[in-house]
């Protein structure tokens, strides 16, 4: 049975859970009606909705990302918050281009300022997935070409284990 819930500052899409074929082609096309909003995510708001319509203890799969410690702090309590009930599984996307830029030599004083400041969001972002594994939350921050076998992974590797 799988759900979908799809949110900014407020709830946009929901889809109760269910089983079967005829779900995955529900939550495809309702997935692809998620329309970019250029809102604050209110983690508070949409989390909490999600949290009184789950009726029993669920994996929850979280796709989402932030770019540092601050912006990602209501996140980070309002995830705590649902893993003391449910499973839940944080999903970021790596940005590449951060990391070429952080791992860049410097060969000029602009390619060294957006190195130190590419490291320093690379640590943030750590600093973050480091919480959240904390508080109980199991974390994927995999690159795009990674993305999709990596979270294929651990999802089998979270069946395998009888965490849900």
């Amino acid at each position: 049975r799988v759900g979908l819930v799809g949110f900014d500052d407020r709830v946009r899409t929901w889809a109760d859970p269910a089983g079967g074929i005829h779900a995955f082609r529900r939550l495809q096309a309702q997935s692809a009606e998620v329309d970019y909003q250029a809102v604050e995510t209110n983690y508070a708001l949409s989390l909490a909705e999600l949290s009184t319509r789950l009726r029993r203890r669920s994996l929850v799969v979280v796709f989402t990302d932030f770019l540092d410690t601050i912006t990602a702090e209501l996140m980070i309590e309002n995830l705590t918050r649902l893993a003391r009930r449910h499973l839940v599984l944080f999903v970021a996307v790596r940005d590449p281009s951060l990391e070429a830029r952080a791992l860049a030599r410097p060969s000029s004083l602009l390619v060294m300022q957006q190195a130190v400041v590419a490291a320093d969001f690379a640590r943030e972002r750590a600093v973050v997935l480091e919480r959240l594994r904390r508080v109980g939350a199991y974390c994927l921050d995999a690159s795009p070409a990674t993305f999709s076998m990596a979270l294929v992974n651990r999802y089998l590797d979270l069946k395998r284990r009888e965490l849900f």
